[in-house]
């Protein structure tokens, strides 16, 4: 199953991703004042690799546009509640089970992720500031727990970028995987081939997975599957570091490096711990090991999905 998973998850990350959007962030002016809230980062950036599934709850509520201001309140009750600004009108009622509704709807979607508007009180992610989750983002956070989520303004930072993307393309992989039906044997090629993408994200999660993995034979295959996705999502939703993957590149380059010349060596010792001391890309000595997988015919390493990242304008 090696070669020809491989060429799968490679066949599979041509494709474009599937990913919700508030639909403001797309240009439509669906917002309360009637305007929009396009994102060049999402349209233009994110866009040429995606098939976007837009909403916006409020519209899709029965609101109207323009219509007044809402805010997210702490109820008395240490809830969440949506009110009407200026009248106080209370209308968490209809967006919770509207939001419920639909979040269950979109399961049947298989989106690979959703990327929602910054501060919006149905579809803000909360944070430090805030009251808490819009109550659309946080119905969707309940319906799809694995679903990767981000906002725009926090896709505006690098590091966050690339982790989205690369949960993204992960969520993709293992949609795509599991769609053809994959046996034991086939799982064990899918984490083989996954090792040093999840040492870099979460080495606990990997041995975790690899202990699922090993008492696999005891258990129903698609219990299995269904314990192995939730896991496998659960390391990708862990940023992977600097020293994490300064780790994994120098454990790859051990497996070839002493037939190297000494100038390649070299040049690879230097590249490693340029990007571990922050003054390189990441794509550098990535790029490097890659060269000499297949130049050595190292043919374990060549099915590693760590050395093959995807989209890599997404993330520059």
């Amino acid at each position: 199953m090696g070669a020809r998973l491989n060429r799968d998850m490679a066949e599979g990350e041509t494709r474009k991703l599937w990913v919700g959007i508030s639909a403001c962030l797309l240009g439509e002016r669906v917002r309360y004042d009637g305007g929009h809230k396009k994102n060049a980062l999402v349209t233009e950036t994110l866009g040429p690799h995606v098939e976007w599934v837009a909403i916006c709850p409020e519209v899709e509520l029965g609101l109207p546009i323009p219509r007044p201001a809402m805010d997210l309140v702490r109820g008395d009750d240490d809830r969440t509640r949506l009110v009407v600004t200026e009248t106080g009108e209370d209308l968490t009622a209809r967006m919770r089970a509207y939001a419920t509704w639909r979040a269950q709807t979109l399961t049947s979607l298989d989106l690979d992720g959703y990327v929602l508007k910054s501060r919006s009180p149905s579809c803000g992610l909360g944070g430090a500031a805030a009251v808490g989750p819009g109550l659309f983002a946080e119905a969707l956070a309940e319906t799809m727990p694995d679903l990767p989520m981000e906002d725009e303004a926090r896709l505006a930072r690098p590091a966050l970028r690339e982790h989205f993307v690369e949960r993204l393309w992960a969520a993709a992989r293992w949609r795509d995987f599991v769609r053809r039906r994959p046996r034991a044997g086939d799982l064990q090629g899918f984490h083989a081939a996954h090792k040093y993408v999840l040492l870099a994200h979460s080495p606990v999660h990997h041995a975790k997975l690899t202990r699922l993995m090993t008492a696999a034979g005891r258990r129903r295959e698609d219990a299995v599957v269904h314990d192995y996705g939730a896991g496998f999502a659960a390391a990708l939703a862990v940023r992977a570091t600097r020293a994490r993957h300064a780790e994994v590149l120098a454990q790859l380059a051990s497996f070839f490096e002493r037939a190297l010349a000494h100038p390649d060596r070299a040049a690879l010792t230097a590249a490693i711990a340029g990007y571990r001391d922050g003054v390189a890309p990441l794509d550098g000595p990535r790029a490097l090991i890659r060269d000499h997988v297949h130049r050595l015919g190292v043919a374990h390493l060549a099915e590693q999905v760590y050395l093959r990242p995807p989209a890599p304008d997404l993330i520059s």
